[in-house]
């Protein structure tokens, strides 16, 4: 069953699948989606829509991609309990007074 809301863009090294049958194939979405939007790369509202479905909340807690905030933010949607961010916090983001608005 071919899937059109996959985003092919996460996919530059190999050609994209056209759906996601296996856990490990979701899981690998994941890795690729989470990389992506944690370098700037927005997903399609499609994409959004799809990955906050229940279905998804198996494959979420597995990755376990500890320093992308994208990963830690899809953990929250889903209501997955919180785990230790390890990447990078930069002050002149961490202290930004904007930040409360985002």
């Amino acid at each position: 069953m071919s899937s059109t809301w996959i985003d092919g863009g996460v996919y530059p090294d190999v050609t994209p699948p056209r759906s996601l049958d296996s856990f490990a194939e979701r899981v690998d979405f994941i890795a690729r989606l989470c990389a992506a939007w944690d370098f700037g790369r927005l997903p399609d509202v499609a994409v959004v829509n799809e990955i906050r479905k229940e279905t998804w909340r198996d494959v979420i807690d597995a990755c376990r991609l500890l320093t992308s905030p994208t990963y830690h933010l899809l953990r929250r949607w889903h209501g997955l309990p919180p785990l230790p961010y390890l990447g990078q916090q930069l002050a002149y983001i961490r202290d930004d007074p904007n930040l409360a608005y985002v």
